[in-house]
């Protein structure tokens, strides 16, 4: 096997290593709750059900703003959640809407989830004191490069010519500029 880089983009993906680090920091993540008996709770949980916790019932919009995801991608994690008994609903203050409310099993859980985020942002801050280049700093590097030239026009300039597109409006359904789409996972 060679360590030379793919000659074709589509024999490999130049971040592969990257979102392999991310899960597997994330399994890590999760195979504490294993060994701590947290069943049915996933990475992606942890982040909105603090922030019930903290900030008490919310919308799926207030917590997609909160985490920093799409409507879409939060009103996943709640069914997600709902379905694995941490969260449930109630009414909002008019009938379009629903306020997210934390179970009991959610609520005796939180304190190691709690613990647990600290530990996590803890240790991720000690292995970024161990590199010459934190990962921290890469990412507002390229947040700065993207704002002098964002990714969509470095992408459009790659497209051969036959494959071009014309400009089109955002739909609302789409993230904005630095929105995630995912909420899977939060190692990163």
């Amino acid at each position: 096997m060679s360590n030379s880089p793919a000659t074709d983009p589509l024999d490999g993906s130049h971040w592969g290593p990257v979102w392999r680090l991310l899960h597997s920091l994330d399994n890590d993540i999760a195979e504490l709750y294993r060994r701590a008996g947290v069943d049915g709770v996933r990475t992606r949980f942890v982040g909105p059900l603090i922030q019930i916790d903290r900030h008490g019932p919310q919308s799926i919009q207030e917590l997609a703003d909160r985490m920093e995801v799409t409507h879409s991608a939060m009103s996943q994690t709640v069914a997600a959640m709902r379905h694995a008994g941490l969260v449930d609903h109630s009414p909002g203050a008019d009938a379009r809407t629903r306020r997210i409310t934390l179970t009991k099993r959610a609520r005796e859980l939180v304190p190691f989830l709690r613990a647990e985020w600290r530990a996590t942002e803890a240790s991720i801050r000690e292995l970024e004191s161990e590199l010459p280049y934190p990962l921290t700093r890469v990412v507002a590097d390229i947040q700065a490069a993207l704002a002098r030239r964002p990714f969509r026009d470095r992408l459009a300039a790659h497209l051969p010519p036959e494959h071009a597109t014309e400009p089109r409006r955002q739909h609302a359904t789409e993230p904005r500029r630095g929105q995630a789409t995912e909420p899977e996972g939060r190692a990163g």
